[in-house]
């Protein structure tokens, strides 16, 4: 058996609308919903796990950060980072891995996200095609100690073991 890990990095600021925003975004996490009252401030859908996991599949495998591969992507009007993440897995593939498992690490003030750790673990599972209990996700609030910590963005690293 051949494994190859890599680590993925990836944060947004935050903001949040008033009642007069004209702004359509809403917060997603891990393809999920958390908020329709923050926004990532993001070209894309700014999905921080997402991200954050493209860059460990990508470097697992010698590839490069998020935009070398999905910034053509962006440029033809793909924003839903859903479409990022399938792009990434069909090379993971391509070179004969599977993911053995993932570990996720979330820094941030607000929202608390505790409460969707299920459902994120559940929309992960589904999109990369491995058991919910495969997936691992943490949250610390920073405790002001970092703009994350004191709720201007989200930060997350994210560790996956890949297996062939």
């Amino acid at each position: 058996m051949i494994y190859r890990s890599g680590i993925g990095l990836d944060q947004h600021a935050i903001e949040s609308k008033d009642k007069n925003s004209s702004v359509k975004k809403k917060l997603i996490l891990g393809g999920v919903e958390i908020s329709k009252d923050y926004y990532f401030v993001a070209d894309s859908d700014g999905d921080v796990i997402i991200h954050s996991l493209c860059n460990a599949l990508s470097t697992a495998i010698g590839g490069g950060s998020l935009d070398t591969w999905a910034g053509p992507m962006f440029k033809k009007g793909i924003t839903n980072s859903q479409k990022f993440l399938g792009a990434v897995l069909n090379k993971v593939r391509d070179k004969g891995f599977k993911i053995n498992n993932i570990s996720i690490m979330v820094e941030g003030k607000r929202p608390r996200l505790e409460k969707y750790r299920s459902k994120i673990q559940d929309s992960l599972a589904k999109i990369l095609n491995i058991k919910k209990h495969n997936i691992g996700i943490a949250f610390a609030s920073g405790q002001n100690l970092t703009v994350f910590g004191e709720g201007k963005g989200l930060q997350v690293f994210s560790l996956v073991l890949l297996k062939k």
